[in-house]
């Protein structure tokens, strides 16, 4: 049998030399992981003192920082359940604490006089994981035990909560290692919200494997990255795009490419992943010929890591294999299911009636509802959502994915999204790139896409957004996927006015 990761990783301390960074603009830390279970330990002992033990819950809306991963291992260590909340998406306040039935938040916002009790700083959390330690009690997990609360990036609605089941991170952990052998010396730089569970993974699998991780933000994953010098970065593809624009930017100046490479990611990059949202060709392709593999996965909350690239095995226009524990699955409507040996759970903890039956069927299948299709070798495409397929006034079906993604793909603009308000045709909604619009390259665009696709493909007219989709003004969700009923509350008067827009001549 698999040993478990998550049971090894609280049961022994590290005996081997990898270390854990965290780091910003203007600090850095930087310990051992024996140091670093150590401290969790410590944190552990406090949790404990305060009454917080085996079934309680602890919050943590905070940005990334030490403190959040020391309480995600101390939690561990007591069979206390986290529940990661991603700042700006969740206020502190009684009703959070009440809804999700947590034992104690600890956050790193601003605390009012009238605060409720049970709402700490996270900062205090410093100060536990120096105090010694005391025997803690051995704990163990079963696999279907839940570790975790993990939310959706609620692009419509509020966000859907999942427990996460130790069976389906162990698993996912053994079949990625399986594929990339993460190792001593390699360095596995992560930046996206620590509230994303598959984050933490890295931190598990370091412990484990005996490999570093280093911890930053968005905000600073750019002026960091040199320094660091990591070997694998995990990304989503809109990270990648602006890393492209960089590079391409160099090297238009006469940069030597791998000068330009190890200026921006430093010099010792072995590969790098992306997933969470659909990668453009354009960008995969550009990293391969830079020497610097980007390889693509698929996976959903409700599935965990699914499909993925790898130097073993890897398909242009793609997003993999399915790892081993996967099974892809594609239904009579053309849907992806995936069936899991473990899955991350059969029912969302927190939704609305009727979500849990829409998105889990028996025998541990999740309908993702991504339209796809398997090649004869196995590799899985993912052609769209069955939600976001446009039906017109002809009865014909529009799966608006690759004609959002040809668009995209010209590099006038940074999203596309495809609406149909009337017979009158296809209407766009653009992100710009962020400075000046240039909209000549817009209507240049459009003619190109349009004479690359099918009639009833074809887009009659273009909305330029008045700012870039971003997380910050709520139309990128935290993975960076345009979200559509906001751009299209956003934007209707535009999108319903037929004089509104870049027209197709």
């Amino acid at each position: 049998m698999t040993e478990s990761i998550i049971n090894r990783i609280i049961a022994a301390r590290p005996d081997h030399d990898g270390a854990i960074t965290v780091t910003g603009l203007g600090h850095r830390t930087t310990m051992p992981l024996a140091e670093f279970h150590d401290r969790a330990k410590a944190v552990a002992c406090a949790l404990r003192r305060r009454g917080i033990g085996a079934g309680d819950r602890i919050g943590i809306l905070s940005a990334n920082r030490l403190e959040w991963v020391l309480l995600d291992l101390a939690a561990l260590m007591i069979k206390a359940q986290t529940a990661g909340f991603e700042p700006g998406k969740f206020r502190v306040g009684a009703e959070l604490i009440e809804r999700y039935e947590l034992d104690v938040l600890y956050t790193d916002a601003p605390l009012s006089d009238d605060a409720p009790s049970r709402a700490m700083p996270i900062s205090t959390i410093a100060g536990d994981a120096e105090e010694a330690t005391a025997a803690l009690d051995p704990v163990e997990w079963g696999a279907t035990e839940c570790t975790t609360v993990k939310f959706t990036s609620g692009s419509t609605g509020a966000p859907k909560g999942l427990e996460a089941t130790v069976g389906s991170i162990d698993s996912s952990l053994h079949a990625v290692q399986s594929l990339f052998d993460h190792r001593p010396g390699d360095d596995i730089l992560t930046f996206l919200p620590l509230s994303l569970l598959q984050q933490r993974y890295w931190l598990y699998s370091a412990l484990y494997w005996g490999h570093d991780i280093t911890i930053t933000t968005y905000q600073s994953v750019f002026a960091v990255m040199p320094a660091v010098r990591p070997t694998v970065v995990m990304g989503v593809p809109a990270f990648f795009d602006t890393a492209k624009r960089h590079l391409e930017s160099s090297l238009a100046d006469g940069v030597e490419p791998a000068k330009t490479a190890a200026e921006l990611f430093g010099d010792r990059i072995r590969y790098l992943w992306t997933g969470s949202a659909p990668a453009d060709p354009t960008t995969l392709r550009f990293y391969d010929e830079a020497g610097l593999p980007l390889y693509e996965g698929y996976g959903l909350n409700e599935t965990c890591i699914t499909t993925k690239n790898h130097p073993g095995a890897h398909r242009e226009g793609s997003v993999g294999r399915p790892l081993p524990g996967k099974e892809i699955v594609i239904d009579d409507e053309g849907v992806v299911c995936v069936r899991s040996d473990h899955p991350v759970n059969t029912a969302y903890t927190y939704a609305a009636p009727g979500d849990s039956e829409r998105m889990f069927r028996p025998g541990g299948i999740v309908r993702t509802g991504d339209l796809g299709r398997v090649d004869e070798d196995g590799f899985l495409y993912i052609l769209g959502r069955a939600d976001d397929v446009i039906v017109l006034d002809n009865a014909k079906k529009i799966i608006v994915r690759p004609v959002e993604t040809r668009f995209r793909d010209t590099g006038a603009v940074a999203e596309c999204v495809l609406y149909c308000p009337s017979p009158a045709g296809l209407v766009a909604v653009v992100s710009p790139h962020p400075g000046p619009v240039d909209t000549t390259a817009i209507a240049q665009a459009l003619a190109s896409v349009n004479a690359a696709s099918e009639p009833d493909e074809r887009i009659c007219r273009v909305v330029v957004a008045d700012e870039p989709f971003t997380v910050d003004n709520g139309l990128l969700t935290s993975q960076f996927k345009p979200i559509r009923k906001r751009i299209a509350d956003r934007y209707r008067d535009r999108i319903d006015d037929p004089k509104a827009g870049i027209h197709a001549h």
